[in-house]
């Protein structure tokens, strides 16, 4: 009778472990079918320094009112630690960005292994690039150098950095970059839309490029016009706001004294960075989303990219 009972209680354990195994299969076989998105996600502190830890189950990612479901959230540290980061200089910068230089060196110098640092200038709408993306950090920053302080070698930065993006090979880890600029576009001129830079934009949130920028004035005549100056400090502002980054600058056409507190946040940003992966509504069309994330953990503040793009649907 106990063998008899031993037997029936086996049975029903294979029984319940084959179901286990054909639900896991289920589950794989639907996820499988469906459309993946990814946003690299910064989390930020409301109010103060002390930056909440934030879990995958703290996130929500919303397409207008509609909340996709959440498949990973990965904190970008450790073995995922990856980082490519390019500094991008306009060469039309007035002499006093060299005050700065020593600042961005030491920042250089300040990052972990982990992290690839490039160089480029902006000239004549391209990126020359000084340094290609380098483990190397002590080249990286010898690559750096003063500004030709000349206006016309940046017909508009929104171009340089397009080329930038566009040349830059696709990866696995994180793509970041700081721009140095007064942001003045010297093609489009000023006014409240700006096309070259929805365009670059536009390319940034396609190829998942989170874009900071830190204001420093140009040379020449525009380099002091409030005018101009206001108007590139808001086109600054729109593309690190819609890319995922941040925008440092003061108002007016003043530099900044140093650029150390604008590169201690941008570190601290780069060190509280989430790889987050979602399953967004099924289209039939491949293109850019809007979307939103959120979350109800006290102080804490989620920054992304407002667009993401997301692939066609399976047939």
């Amino acid at each position: 009778m106990k063998k008899h009972l031993l037997m029936v209680e086996s049975l029903i354990a294979i029984i319940v472990i084959l179901a286990g195994v054909q639900v896991a299969t289920a589950q794989q076989a639907a996820s499988a079918s469906e459309v993946s998105a990814n946003l690299v996600v910064t989390v930020e502190a409301r109010h103060g320094s002390n930056i909440p830890d934030v879990q995958r189950d703290d996130a929500m990612v919303y397409e207008g009112r509609d909340r996709d479901r959440i498949t990973a959230w990965v904190p970008l540290q450790g073995d995922h630690a990856g980082l490519e980061f390019f500094i991008l200089v306009d060469d039309s910068s007035s002499a006093s960005l060299g005050s700065q230089l020593e600042d961005l060196r030491q920042f250089i110098m300040a990052q972990p292994p982990s992290t690839k640092i490039g160089v480029a200038y902006m000239q004549n709408g391209m990126a020359q690039v000084l340094q290609n993306l380098t483990s190397d950090h002590g080249a990286a920053a010898k690559a750096l150098r003063l500004p030709m302080g000349n206006p016309g070698a940046s017909a508009s930065p929104y171009f340089s950095l397009g080329d930038l993006i566009k040349r830059w090979p696709p990866s696995d880890e994180r793509h970041e970059v700081l721009m140095i600029t007064d942001g003045i576009d010297r093609y489009w001129g000023s006014g409240p839309d700006n096309a070259y830079v929805d365009e670059v934009i536009q390319q940034a949130q396609r190829a998942g490029v989170i874009v900071y920028s830190i204001y420093t004035p140009g040379g020449g005549h525009l380099g002091h016009s409030f005018w101009q100056t206001y108007w590139g400090q808001n086109y600054l502002s729109q593309l690190s706001d819609e890319t995922g980054g941040e925008s440092y600058y003061l108002i007016g056409s003043a530099p900044p004294v140093t650029f150390v507190p604008y590169l201690e946040d941008t570190t601290r940003k780069l060190n509280h960075q989430y790889l987050l992966s979602f399953v967004p509504k099924p289209e039939k069309k491949a293109g850019m989303r809007r979307v939103k994330v959120q979350t109800e953990i006290p102080n804490a503040e989620l920054i992304s990219a407002d667009k993401v793009w997301v692939p066609a649907a399976p047939e």
